[in-house]
């Protein structure tokens, strides 16, 4: 059974309908670990050694955020600066991290088709989730595909317990190794 470690970031969520259902979904599976940063870190003062140690017992990692402008919340990007060092995650003797599954976990206030070159935002979602597949690619990790819920100004309580069951249901899959997904393979 792998070790599955969320890693998540909201700075406001106890506003966030989203998030909090998403993560009672998953609460309290065995070998799932959520580490919430901004109740970890509320000065952003993030501890290195810990963090590290969390992602070395982890098989699956997973970056659970809102999308904030393009990307992810300031203690996520700051967490990912201190914590992912050379020498630790990359680099010569980088190792720690080789071969662990990661992937994105996000909302967006923001509807699917928006994240489109047709859209609004000019671009795919996945398109935007580029610096953290490539910093996946750097630490030698296996970059999964994007779990994105859409649209979450208009979401309503049947599409959202819809998109929490789909979550739960991915990390148990993995967790058990019933699903291997694809992942973005080095050249």
């Amino acid at each position: 059974m792998r070790k599955v470690l969320i890693l998540f970031a909201h700075p406001k969520f106890e506003h966030s309908d989203v998030h909090s259902k998403l993560l009672a979904a998953v609460s309290g599976l065995e070998n799932v670990v959520v580490r919430d940063l901004y109740e970890l870190y509320p000065d952003f003062q993030v501890q290195v050694q810990p963090e590290q140690e969390a992602l070395f017992d982890s098989d699956v990692i997973i970056w659970q955020h809102p999308i904030y402008w393009y990307s992810c919340p300031p203690l996520m990007k700051q967490w990912i600066d201190l914590v992912l060092e050379y020498g630790w995650a990359y680099g010569k003797n980088g190792i720690y991290l080789k071969n662990k599954y990661i992937f994105n976990a996000v909302s967006s206030g923001g509807s699917a088709d928006v994240y489109s070159s047709e859209g609004r935002n000019r671009f795919s979602l996945e398109t935007f989730m580029r610096s953290f597949e490539q910093t996946a690619y750097l630490c030698n990790m296996r970059y999964l595909p994007v779990f994105h819920v859409a649209g979450t100004h208009k979401i309503d309580a049947i599409q959202l317990g819809r998109k929490a069951k789909e979550y739960r249901d991915l990390i148990l899959k993995l967790r058990d190794e019933e699903i291997t997904l694809p992942y973005i393979q080095k050249p």
